[in-house]
């Protein structure tokens, strides 16, 4: 509109001149959070409590994680008689071992295991200097946790996941953070 040939503002484009935008509207996006790791999933409930419930939805995921193996010295499986012999005279000796009854090392005679494989190598020697017929193999192990999967919403554009991110990698050894659709509808999201 013009007035003797003059603009006219609107009131929004007036208050824009004036400094008094309009508020706009910042996008959130729904973002899965992956925290862990828990012996129980009790545990894994209370540490969402002790976030102050972040988030509508939440679950707590049972997951058989692999750890790093430990370093066994064995006397490796032999028949079942001749395994028993070895390990009565063993312990007969104050040697500290067990006889491994099940698995694919069943009837094999244990010597100890260790997390330090130089520690593992050590041992080794010394009980090939008292005439054992000992080696030694990897132990592989797995471990049963629990991670404390919920959903919130960040604003786009700003570096909210970069400091969530930081602020959990505090406390947690398990930390993930990305997109996703829903915590409680979509199995595949962490």
């Amino acid at each position: 509109e013009t007035v003797a040939g003059m603009p006219v503002s609107t009131e929004g484009e007036q208050d824009q001149k004036e400094g008094r935008a309009e508020p706009v509207a910042v996008p959130v996006f729904p973002t899965c959070v992956r925290l862990g790791w828990f012996e129980t999933a009790d545990q894994a409930r209370a540490a969402y409590r002790s976030l102050g419930s972040p988030g509508d939805a939440h679950a707590v995921r049972e997951e058989e994680r692999a750890l790093e193996p430990l370093h066994w010295i064995i006397i490796p499986p032999q028949p079942e008689e001749q395994a028993l012999r070895l390990f009565r005279d063993l312990q007969r000796r104050g040697i500290d071992s067990y006889l491994v009854t099940r698995g694919e090392n069943r009837n094999a005679v244990s010597l100890g295991l260790f997390q330090s494989k130089a520690a593992a190598e050590r041992v080794l020697e010394a009980k090939k200097r008292q005439n054992l017929n000992a080696i030694l193999a990897n132990f592989p192990r797995n471990q049963i946790s629990y991670a404390l999967v919920f959903e919130v919403e960040l604003m786009s554009g700003t570096d909210s996941v970069e400091a969530l991110e930081s602020d959990y990698r505090n406390n947690f050894d398990l930390v993930e953070i990305r997109g996703c659709q829903s915590v409680a509808t979509d199995p595949k999201n962490p």
